[in-house]
């Protein structure tokens, strides 16, 4: 059975998205999958999140649906029963963590700085995300954060872009990117998920040109 993990890994791009109930979550989902990429971090900052989660985790069960922005045990306890299979987090919180392991949930924690990534590895895991990735130095500090930690990869979320995608697939510790530019919220609630398609198809082939050769 393929981890999420390798889901990730494969897809190389992890859609951040935010969607408010479950009609929207599955009008995501659905634009999504027409895109090729069932794939979605659903973020908890909208009051009826958790209710998008449940709703593509049962309707939709082909989308790898993940809980985006828990920053408590309560939240990733509910994401968990709704059915997220995956946890991310914008900080390196240990409860949130050790729950997380204890319910056998990946989860990968944000991370900016070397503190962040030792705490990380003192917890057990090997793969976080570096946030907000534009902010706290890019493509650079990856680099730099490799060195001392050849065992963590890295999911970069905040700021990536169809334009410096490239940067950032290109660097071995990276798993993949996360990324809202082809799922804004204006899309969503304008209703243009034809769009939010479309912008995910064009995702998907820059970073298949960016793919190596095998």
């Amino acid at each position: 059975m393929t981890s999420v993990i390798e889901q990730i890994e494969a897809a190389r791009i992890v859609p951040v998205v935010a969607v408010d109930g479950a009609e929207e979550g599955l009008k995501l989902a659905d634009a999504l999958i027409a895109g090729g990429l069932p794939i979605a971090e659903i973020t908890l900052r909208l009051p009826h999140a958790m209710d998008a989660i449940r709703a593509v985790a049962k309707e939709r069960p082909e989308v790898l649906v993940g809980a985006g922005t828990v920053i408590n045990v309560a939240q990733l306890e509910e994401a968990v029963a709704a059915g997220a299979k995956f946890i991310v987090s914008p900080g390196t919180f240990e409860p949130v963590i050790k729950r997380a392991k204890e319910l056998g949930v990946p989860i990968l924690p944000g991370v900016a700085t070397p503190s962040d990534v030792m705490r990380a590895v003192d917890l057990g895991l090997d793969v976080v995300k570096l946030f907000p990735a534009g902010v706290v130095g890019g493509p650079a500090a990856i680099k730099a954060f490799a060195g001392p930690f050849p065992q963590i990869r890295f999911m970069p979320t905040g700021g990536v872009t169809t334009g410096n995608l490239g940067e950032y697939l290109a660097i071995p510790a990276v798993v993949g990117v996360g990324g809202t530019w082809m799922v804004d919220r204006k899309l969503v609630t304008d209703g243009k998920y034809d769009e939010i398609t479309r912008l995910t198809k064009e995702a998907i082939e820059a970073a298949e040109q960016l793919r190596p050769s095998k």
